[in-house]
């Protein structure tokens, strides 16, 4: 059951309307001048309705009262160009705002996306993508309305108002004060609806975020639902959050309709007093019947004004909830390319490197040509690398020049760990070397998804720092960063995107077909050229028309498509069969020569793709070595092997 965000402010504490709608002005000021055109076309067009009343006047104490026919039809004739004008500069009105106000909202959409994509993983990690996504749809579609209606009507009519009273006054003052009565109790009214339909507004808008998030999971996840028969609970579920959302609903519903009962009554009472007042007067002669009739179409022309006063605040409050929530997005704090550690140097002369004598005799004879593609790894190794990459060298010739990836008393803690809890991670301090391949291994919940999350800087170090060829990745634009760094995850994420779309988004701009085909072959996802549209086949919402291997093998792809100088693989191989694996492993094994690579592994035949092997046990590097090396030297390590090595038998 999803949890509502707890926004950045108490929506029953007390807060500015305006403060929070003029947060819309930068996305307003390049359209002020169509909106400012339509709110004086509007406000005319106001203006023009209660000239109305008057021509009324005229006629009443003229022509009709003169028996005068012609002056009678001149007056209709008056009275039909003016609401012909009327409804003209109302519909005048709508075109101006039409246009720019769907820009408006099409701006803050994409200022919103931007947004999203630049936070950082942690942001995700604790927001509900129902909440995210009911911001980036109904709460944007709200702000819209509010700038198309409210924020001119609340002007047209407030000046509408000012401008009518006024008339009133001239006609007849004592009648005036009569209507004027009943401003005080409605201006009280107003403002004790307006601080108790903010926080009903918010609570429902959170509400409509909640059973997003709940509607998006059920769709996601059909098939777990579907496969443990938890219809009737996601029913239930759902029907609960929905109730709930139906009573914050009818208490706004309520709401407004007491708002709504004090501004009909009140106005109505007294243009009835009005009448009654203003009739006695024309008995005894002080008032003429035509003043009168104008004085009184002049109230009820005023009661659509009046009276709209109640939903125009309930959408200003509805649009300044929707904006507070639009901007707790928007205010979060993204990923920074600034430095926030030390800037390397530059190339630190390592002397060359020698690689382990074992890393032969760690391989098992004869499985790096097992099911390999001959092919497709002589076109890898003479293809060119993406744009700004360049190959690592091995050991020997420029290698001196390179310092591989290193972690230098690396800590790490989630920022929302409780305060006073021990770190993931602690004092890791481990060198890769250029060229070198080098598996993690380590129980569940030792922090190897984290530790790798560190490198393409998902996650940030709480302490210490992390080098790619001496230099600090912190110091190093993420773009560029990420552009050096492929990583390809446990669980493969694909997008509603052909199969080569997909692929291809792990390789630079302008890769074409050949670096394709080259990962394809690499990953042993030649299937992909069997399906209906080969390549360009849809792969729909997250691949799920794929099995789980042939997800894997993509996202595989994806991460070795553009020939990265770092790679850093999250157990790779976990959802393939045995023959697949090892086809993937002779394939890869090339690759991973021309790369320097850290790779999660469960496995011993993932193991044995690396050079040297680090085990992760609570929070620290708690040894390295080789393969063999380590299972004569570690009992931890030799238990998770043996252990390994059971499940491989029983896959077998």
């Amino acid at each position: 059951m999803p949890t509502t965000l707890a926004p950045s402010k108490d929506p029953a504490e007390d807060r500015s309307t305006v403060r929070a709608l003029l947060r819309l002005w930068p996305y307003v000021r390049p359209v002020r001048a169509r909106l400012g055109s339509a709110a004086f076309v509007a406000v005319l067009a106001s203006c023009v309705g209660l000239v109305i009343p008057l021509v009324l006047k005229w006629m009443v104490d003229g022509p009709v009262a003169d028996r005068d026919p012609a002056g009678v039809w001149l007056g209709a004739l008056y009275l039909l160009l003016l609401g012909l004008a009327e409804a003209l500069l109302f519909g005048l009105r709508r075109w101006l705002v039409a246009r720019p106000l769907a820009g408006v909202e099409a701006g803050m959409r994409a200022d919103l996306y931007r947004h999203l994509q630049r936070l950082p993983v942690a942001f995700h990690d604790r927001w509900p993508s129902g909440q995210l996504l009911s911001r980036g749809t109904t709460d944007l579609m709200l702000l819209r309305m509010f700038l198309a209606f409210p924020l001119t009507f609340l002007l047209v009519n407030g000046v509408t108002i000012l401008v009518g009273v006024g008339i009133m006054l001239v006609q007849d003052w004592t009648l005036g004060l009569v209507i004027l009565g009943p401003a005080v109790p409605v201006v009280i009214t107003c403002a004790v609806f307006e601080k108790k339909y903010s926080a009903v507004a918010r609570r429902a808008q959170d509400q409509v975020g909640d059973l997003t998030t709940v509607v998006e999971e059920s769709v996601l996840g059909i098939r777990i639902i579907k496969g443990f028969g938890r219809h009737r609970s996601q029913a239930r579920a759902f029907h609960e959050l929905s109730h709930t959302l139906r009573g914050t609903e009818l208490r706004k519903a309520r709401l407004l309709a007491a708002i709504w009962a004090v501004i009909v009554t009140l106005p109505e009472v007294a243009i009835g007093a009005a009448l009654v007042v203003g009739a006695v007067q024309v008995a005894d002669g002080s008032l003429s019947a035509g003043t009168l009739v104008a004085f009184l179409s002049t109230a009820l022309a005023l009661r659509w004004p009046v009276e709209s006063i109640g939903f125009l605040l309930a959408m200003s409050q509805e649009a300044a909830t929707a904006t507070d929530r639009y901007f707790e997005v928007l205010d979060a704090e993204v990923e920074s390319d600034a430095a926030t550690g030390s800037r390397a140097a530059g190339p630190t002369g390592v002397p060359p490197l020698e690689r382990d004598r074992d890393r032969d005799q760690d391989r098992e004879p004869g499985r790096a040509g097992e099911g390999g593609t001959p092919q497709a790894v002589q076109a890898w190794e003479k293809a060119p690398r993406g744009a700004g990459q360049r190959a690592t060298p091995r050991a020997g010739g420029d290698a001196g020049r390179l310092e591989g990836l290193r972690f230098e008393n690396v800590r790490f803690r989630y920022p929302d760990a409780p305060p006073g809890s021990p770190p993931l991670l602690d004092r890791i301090d481990l060198h890769i070397r250029p060229g070198e391949s080098m598996a993690l291994v380590g129980a569940t919940g030792s922090g190897k998804t984290t530790l790798t999350a560190l490198i393409p800087r998902l996650h940030e170090v709480t302490s210490g720092r992390i080098t790619l060829d001496g230099q600090d990745i912190t110091a190093l634009p993420r773009e560029e960063l990420r552009a050096m760094v492929a990583v390809a995850f446990e669980e493969p994420t694909l997008f509603s995107a052909s199969v080569g779309e997909n692929v291809l988004m792990g390789a630079g701009e302008g890769t074409g077909p050949d670096a394709l085909e080259r990962a394809l072959a690499v990953a042993q996802a030649d299937f992909a050229h069997a399906l209906p549209q080969g390549t360009d086949t849809q792969v729909g919402e997250q691949g799920l028309s794929l099995s789980g291997g042939q997800r894997q093998r993509l996202a595989l792809a994806r991460a070795v498509v553009g020939r990265p100088r770092f790679l850093v693989l999250d157990d790779p191989l976990s959802a393939l069969d045995v023959h697949t694996e090892a086809a993937v492993e002779a394939a890869l094994r090339r690759v991973l020569a021309d790369t320097t690579a850290l790779i999660v592994a469960h496995r011993p035949s993932t193991v044995l793709l690396a050079d040297r092997v680090a085990l992760l046990s609570r929070g620290r590097i708690a040894a390295v070595g080789t393969h063999h090396e380590l299972l004569r030297t570690n009992a931890e390590y030799a238990h998770l092997m043996s252990g390994a090595e059971e499940q491989e038998d029983d896959r077998r």
